[in-house]
């Protein structure tokens, strides 16, 4: 039971991760349209810009200034490539997004090395939250959860509380009018990018000190970011939050299962055929952890095709 119960943590709290990252995601591409398949080589720019800054800064002051960088990096991305493209439509924009993505994969690798780098949690935060089954619960991963947490609750009240959030929203449905009314409508899709950045960068600065700090960070992750933004809706911040704790949860008991699919087939009565078909019935679900997700898209889109809160317009 106490297993379980850690398996289901280290779901939720991994889960929040994924939304941390995807959150910057969605807020793109429901404000502006934009899929950015660079958005994970921001939150792999925001590990290692802590990484660097923790030194001479310390932890603390490199968490809140590493996401600053990220930003500025996207609303420059933003304004001298995106910008330039953004009437070709949404094919420009993934090709360009996708090229630079490799791009600041190989920067990384000119400026760091093609190795993990000594990223670390800091001693204020390097101890047991509590124990549970003889086995210690790192505070810092709880630190990452109210991370994450306090990241949606502030989102959603900027978007929907504030005058900030009206002219976001009234920019991309009546761009017109908000120019109309004086509001700079190219500089506002700037700043959204580079918020929407910022986000990105702030999750790898957090993760990247629990995770490992590497040059493939980005790409591990990167298409996971993407299965938690269709399985939740494209543009619904909502949505991204329910998939990623989904799909963190799914994953993370998935692992911890040695039974077989045929084992669960024989409560069905078909055991005797899953065994005699052999394949991927006799594989164990932790061997297919990693591709639950995906699994989890495709029945998703099957049955809602604009994923679980999204819009159907």
């Amino acid at each position: 039971m106490d297993q379980l119960v850690i398996a289901l943590l280290n779901g939720v709290i991994y889960g929040l991760l994924l939304f941390m990252v995807s959150a910057g995601l969605t807020l793109i591409f429901g404000m502006m349209g934009i899929l950015n398949f660079a958005h994970a080589s921001f939150y792999m720019l925001g590990a290692y810009f802590a990484y660097v800054l923790q030194g001479p800064l310390g932890f603390w002051w490199a968490l809140l200034v590493s996401p600053l960088l990220v930003g500025l990096v996207g609303a420059l991305v933003e304004r001298y490539i995106l910008r330039r493209v953004h009437h070709h439509g949404h094919a420009h924009e993934l090709l360009i997004t996708f090229g630079l993505s490799f791009i600041i994969a190989e920067l990384v690798k000119l400026f760091f090395g093609n190795y993990p780098v000594n990223y670390r949690i800091p001693s204020s935060l390097d101890f047991s939250a509590f124990a549970l089954g003889g086995l210690n619960y790192p505070a810092y991963r709880v630190f990452m959860g109210g991370v994450a947490v306090i990241m949606f609750i502030a989102i959603y009240q900027l978007l929907t509380r504030t005058r900030v959030g009206i002219v976001v929203r009234s920019a991309l449905y009546r761009p017109k009018m908000a120019e109309a009314l004086g509001h700079n409508v190219p500089l506002v899709f700037m700043g959204v990018f580079g918020v929407g950045s910022a986000l990105a960068g702030l999750a790898g600065a957090v993760a990247g000190a629990f995770y490992t700090t590497n040059p493939n960070m980005a790409l591990e992750l990167g298409v996971l970011v993407f299965v938690v933004v269709v399985v939740g809706g494209l543009g619904s911040l909502g949505g991204a939050m329910v998939a990623s704790i989904l799909i963190g949860v799914v994953t993370s008991v998935a692992v911890g299962i040695d039974a077989t699919l045929a084992d669960f087939l024989s409560l069905f009565g078909a055991g005797a055929w899953a065994e005699h078909v052999g394949g991927v019935f006799t594989l164990k679900v932790s061997s297919l952890a990693s591709t639950i997700p995906f699994a989890l898209m495709l029945l998703v889109l099957l049955v809602r095709p604009h994923g679980l809160m999204g819009s159907k317009g």
